[in-house]
């Protein structure tokens, strides 16, 4: 398994190949990335694979069965996405012989809501963070940071697992009318598209997701089984789990960049009622959410392993990690 020091010296590739016709090989034992013109190919950049800790690579690429040796032999994740992030190939040379851990996963019971309370109380600190870093005096804010102080005085007090879903949505509501108020927020719709910001937001989670899954499969859990989020057909309920800490960094990098113009409605277009991105717009905006979530690799990633140990040695959820924003 990784350590803190490879987290560091290892580098995180995103390879665009929504625009481009590009091709990744190994030439002289490194990663080679070509961009391809007409009969012509032109050499982007070589990296060593000792050096690469996960490449995602957005679009439509060749990857050679030599590629993918290198990168089992250096313990390289490889994620292939379409230009809409949907992953459509995942290689990676996790610990999936860790049984232990899967047993244990699934003798947890529904009924211990121990986790699930620690992780929505780290959810809503975060929230709470942002809102106060906006320094913003008006009562839309002022109000929602009352309530998650007062959703934090009162987890403490919740057994019933629907009861903390419902607390959990409520800080919600509160937080993004507040967050986004200065851009006609309407509401949070995962998914379908009725505003430009909810669809950056959408853009936003999924690149945090692929991201926390690439680190949580290091250690061979069983990405399915959840302790918030519930066994549901195809979703892996432990990643959603696990990304909830980190969700403030994506709402944070998507009002900046609204702020500083770098995201604007122009660069959406709306088509029976659905806005979508326009497609060459894409990398811009995948660029400003890997940067922002980059930056946090070693954050994200001693978030994962002192869970992990906690998990596996059974300690109590006092010695669980907590990110802070």
């Amino acid at each position: 398994m990784f350590t803190h020091k490879d987290i560091e010296m290892r580098t995180i590739f995103v390879v665009n190949c929504i625009e481009h016709d590009r091709s990744l090989r190994v030439n002289s034992g490194e990663l080679m990335l070509e961009e391809i013109e007409g009969d012509k190919k032109k050499t982007l950049t070589k990296f060593p694979f000792q050096k690469l800790l996960a490449l995602f690579i957005i679009g439509h690429i060749t990857v050679t069965t030599p590629l993918i040796d290198k990168c089992k032999k250096y313990g390289v994740a490889l994620v292939v996405m379409k230009p809409n992030l949907r992953p459509v190939f995942y290689w990676s040379d996790s610990a999936e012989a860790n049984y232990l851990l899967r047993q244990r996963q699934h003798e947890q019971k529904d009924t211990d809501l121990a986790l699930a309370l620690q992780i929505v109380r780290n959810k809503i600190q975060n929230q709470s963070l942002v809102l106060q870093k906006t320094r913003r005096k008006d009562e839309l804010t002022a109000e929602a940071i009352r309530q998650c102080a007062a959703a934090l005085d009162t987890l403490s007090d919740i057994d019933d697992y629907n009861q903390l879903m419902g607390l959990e949505g409520a800080i919600a509501r509160t937080f993004f009318a507040a967050y986004f108020q200065n851009y006609g927020w309407h509401g949070r719709h995962a998914r379908m598209k009725t505003d430009v910001l909810n669809v950056a937001l959408d853009i936003g989670y999924t690149i945090l997701f692929n991201f926390i899954e690439c680190f949580v499969r290091m250690y061979g859990f069983d990405l399915y089984v959840g302790v918030y989020h519930r066994l549901w057909f195809k979703r892996k309920s432990l990643v959603c789990d696990l990304m909830e800490p980190f969700r403030c960094i994506i709402d944070h990098a998507t009002l900046l960049a609204f702020n500083r113009k770098q995201f604007s409605e122009k660069d959406f277009v709306l088509n029976k009622r659905e806005y979508s991105l326009k497609y060459e717009r894409c990398a811009d905006y995948y660029r400003v959410y890997y940067d922002s979530l980059i930056v946090r690799k070693s954050d994200i990633f001693a978030y994962i392993q002192q869970y992990y140990r906690c998990f596996m040695g059974r300690k109590s959820v006092k010695s669980y990690p907590i990110f802070s924003f």
